[in-house]
C-alpha cells in the first residue's frame, strides 16, 4: 500500500515540478517592457480615459485664471511693469498648477485608496512609465488654457506678445515639475482626503505666491516662493513680456525649472515604488 502511494505521489511531484519549471520559463518569456514604449502606452491610456472631463477641466482652470486677471486689473496698472507681468505670467502658469498639481494629487490619492496601484503593479511596466505617463497626460490638458490665458492677459494689461513663444518651453517644464510634485503628494499622503488637501494647498500656494510680484513680499514669503516649482516658469514668462527681454535670464530660469522637474518626477517615482510595495 505504501509502495502504491509512493508511485502515485512521485508522478504528482514530478508534474508539479514540471509545472513550476514551465511557469518559470513562461515568466522568462515575458520581460519587463522598455521605458519609452510603456510610457507611450500609459500616456495614451490616461489621455483617452480623461478625455470625457477635458472640456470642464479646461473651462474651470481657464475661467479661474482669467477671473483673477480681471480682478487684479482694477488695482494693477497696464503696461510692461513688474506687477502687470507677474499677474499675467502667474495666472497663466496657475492653469498648469490647477490640473497638473491639484488634480494629479487627487488622482493618485484616489488610485492608492481604491487599490488601483495593485493593477499597475501586476503589469510589466516600469514605475517611471506610470508616473511620467499620467503626469504627461494631465499636463497636456493645460496647453489650450495657458495659451488663452496668456493672450487675454497680454491684451488686458497691454503687454507685448512677441515673447509668448516661450510658452513652448514653460508649459512642459512647469507641467513636469508641478505634475511630479502632485503625484508625490498623492502617493505619499496616508489618506485620500489628505492627498486632496495637499493638492488644494499646493494650488493655493501657486496662486498666492505666483500671481503677485516678489519684490514687495516679506523675506520669508520670498524664500517660500523660491521653493515652489512653478516660480521659475513664472519668472521666465514674466521676463519674456518685457519689451527687451533678457534671454539669458529666461534660459537660466527655464534650466532651473527643468532641474526641479527632474527632481520632482524622481521623487514621484520613488513614492510610487514605495506605495506599490505595501
Amino acid at each position: 500500500m505504501s509502495a502504491l502511494s509512493a508511485e502515485v505521489t512521485a508522478p504528482r511531484a514530478g508534474s508539479a515540478a514540471a509545472e513550476h519549471a514551465s511557469a518559470g520559463a513562461a515568466a522568462e518569456l515575458a520581460p519587463r517592457a522598455r521605458l519609452w514604449p510603456a510610457l507611450s502606452a500609459v500616456y495614451r491610456a490616461q489621455l483617452s480615459r480623461a478625455r470625457v472631463a477635458r472640456i470642464p477641466l479646461l473651462f474651470v482652470a481657464t475661467f479661474q485664471s482669467v477671473g483673477i486677471m480681471v480682478l487684479m486689473r482694477g488695482v494693477v496698472e497696464s503696461g510692461p511693469g513688474e506687477a502687470a507681468r507677474a499677474v499675467v505670467a502667474g495666472s497663466s502658469v496657475l492653469v498648469v498648477a490647477f490640473v497638473a498639481l491639484n488634480l494629479l494629487a487627487q488622482y493618485f490619492g484616489q488610485l492608492r485608496a481604491s487599490g488601483g496601484l495593485d493593477h499597475y503593479a501586476t503589469l510589466p511596466v516600469p514605475p517611471a512609465a506610470v508616473v511620467l505617463g499620467a503626469a504627461g497626460a494631465y499636463a497636456s490638458f493645460t496647453v489650450p488654457g495657458v495659451l488663452v490665458t496668456a493672450v487675454i492677459g497680454s491684451w488686458l494689461f497691454q503687454l507685448p506678445m512677441g515673447g509668448l513663444w516661450v510658452l513652448v518651453a514653460v508649459v512642459p517644464l512647469a507641467g513636469a515639475a508641478l505634475a511630479g510634485l502632485g503625484a508625490a503628494l498623492g502617493l505619499l499622503a496616508p489618506r485620500q482626503e489628505l492627498a486632496t488637501l495637499c493638492g488644494q494647498l499646493g494650488m493655493s500656494a501657486a496662486l498666492l505666491l505666483g500671481v503677485l510680484p516678489a519684490g514687495p513680499m516679506p523675506q520669508l514669503l520670498q524664500w517660500a516662493r523660491d521653493l515652489l516649482p512653478s516660480t521659475y516658469g513664472v519668472e521666465a514668462l514674466a521676463e519674456a513680456f518685457k519689451p527687451s527681454p533678457n534671454w539669458a535670464q529666461v534660459a537660466f530660469d527655464l534650466g532651473i525649472c527643468a532641474a526641479v522637474g527632474v527632481v520632482a518626477l524622481m521623487l514621484a517615482t520613488w513614492a510610487y515604488r514605495r506605495a506599490a510595495s505595501r
